[in-house]
């Protein structure tokens, strides 16, 4: 086998017959254990406050969609980062009962 050899089922990035092989580790979904809990959140962000929402039985596109949905009714921007929403701004009591009329167990943690 030569060197900078494509094989198309095994993704081998290079290869001198013996040497390293580079392995994609692929994430498991995270998928919320169903006791949602929103909270606000400052550190590491420059003192600015995010809202993070935390256990939500969703994953994959479902999470997404439903953050699409958190993001309008927020009026602002947001991101899903391992199984957690995070929206920008202090929204925690609009998620909390957003979240309760869309029936989820929501509560407020944190600060």
């Amino acid at each position: 086998m030569s060197n900078y050899q494509r094989n198309s089922q095994s993704k081998l990035v290079y290869s001198t017959d013996v040497g390293r092989v580079k392995e994609e580790a692929t994430k498991p979904e995270v998928v919320g254990d169903g006791n949602v809990r929103v909270r606000p959140e400052k550190k590491g962000r420059g003192g600015k406050v995010v809202t993070v929402i935390s256990g939500l039985p969703l994953a994959g596109n479902d999470l997404k969609a439903f953050a699409k949905q958190l993001k309008k009714r927020s009026g602002g921007g947001g991101a899903v980062k391992d199984g957690n929403i995070e929206l920008q701004g202090d929204h925690v009591d609009i998620m909390v009962d957003h979240l309760k009329k869309e029936g989820f167990d929501a509560k407020r943690s944190g600060g």
